[in-house]
């Protein structure tokens, strides 16, 4: 087989493989939107249930917690939204921009335009802790407000803590089953939603405690101060999810880990130095690009291969889908092979 044959085969089989990588990831985020939707309907439950008891009740803090469970339902809806872009593989435009007229039957046409949708789950993602920090914040406001305003502190019915009880059972289960999911699927989506479900549990959890407190021992402050302590939390939980997704989008990259892989590849045969290393976020993937120092005198065949080799092993050892390696032809096997071509020149004569 010549070398033209063995490329054209090679290229055939990544072409495949890379179907094979995006089916996976495809059937990962398919499972994650039907997680949300069950999400969706544990958010509405709780949301009705503490609605209607808050009013019988007169509790104003069970109240706050049916409209930031409401809420959680447009954060899921968004998160939703950004998996359906990211999973449209046979749409025509992205989010209504039409695609460039170029071959998808070609591996880095399909991977650019694939890895651009993947990034839509992300900002998405970072719009959900957008929402939280701007819940939490009201929270917040609205306990401290409660606290310096002795008029709006009241003791609500017992039948109030039914349905803190209610939301604090449902948001935990809720809790437990997006984080299973968000590790076993490793989706940025289901581990924003995870983290939103927690606060939910622990923001029932409060207003369950504040409640129980306030009947307990006729404190009405108890509610004010324990929406506080309830709204910093989700209020971190909210930036740690926005830290994450906007570092992303921005392109950054843990150091730590780029220098592990470079430490990895420079171990690899037949490479001098790595040059230049940069990974990157697409969605809940990771690529990278590579700069690798090589002898000069390598055959592109040689290179190309070469280049193959050290993309295989980042994927069986990182899990990095995707690496483009460059090539640059070391300086001192440039010298060396000039001396020798004017050895031989003046052997000639």
């Amino acid at each position: 087989m010549t070398p033209i044959s063995q490329i054209d085969k090679h290229l055939k089989k990544e072409f495949e493989d890379w179907e094979k990588i995006q089916q996976k990831e495809l059937g990962k985020l398919i499972s994650a939107k039907r997680h949300l939707f069950i999400n969706i309907g544990a958010y509405l439950l709780i949301s009705v249930i503490e609605g209607i008891l808050s009013s019988i009740s007169g509790s104003q803090t069970l109240k706050a917690d049916a409209f930031n469970n409401l809420s959680g339902i447009i954060s899921t809806v968004l998160l939703i939204i950004g998996i359906h872009i990211a999973s449209d593989i046979d749409d025509d435009d992205i989010a209504g921009i039409p695609l460039p007229k170029i071959s998808l039957r070609k591996t880095g046409n399909d991977q650019r335009i694939q890895f651009t949708r993947w990034r839509y789950e992300t900002i998405f993602t970072l719009v959900t802790g957008i929402i939280m920090i701007v819940i939490a914040s009201s929270v917040i406001i609205d306990g401290i407000r409660a606290l310096l305003n002795p008029s709006e502190r009241i003791v609500p019915q017992p039948i109030a803590l039914l349905g803190a009880a209610i939301a604090s059972i449902i948001m935990a289960l809720i809790w437990i089953y997006n984080k299973r999911a968000g590790l076993r699927l490793k989706n940025a989506a289901l581990t924003a939603s995870a983290k939103d479900s927690l606060s939910d549990a622990f923001t029932s959890i409060g207003t369950l405690f504040s409640i129980g407190g306030a009947l307990l021992f006729d404190v009405a402050w108890l509610d004010g101060a324990a929406s506080i302590v309830v709204g910093i939390y989700i209020f971190y939980s909210g930036l740690c999810i926005f830290t994450d997704s906007s570092l992303n989008l921005a392109d950054y990259f843990d150091p730590k880990a780029e220098k592990q892989f470079r430490e990895y590849i420079e171990k690899i045969d037949d490479i001098k130095e790595v040059d230049e290393l940069k990974a990157h976020y697409n969605g809940n993937l990771v690529t990278l690009d590579v700069v690798v120092i090589v002898d000069g005198t390598m055959s592109v065949l040689e290179s190309y291969r070469l280049g193959e080799k050290i993309e295989s092993l980042m994927l069986k050892n990182f899990g990095i889908i995707d690496t483009d390696v460059s090539f640059i032809p070391d300086s001192a096997s440039d010298e060396n092979e000039y001396k020798n071509r004017i050895r031989r020149n003046r052997n000639r004569f």
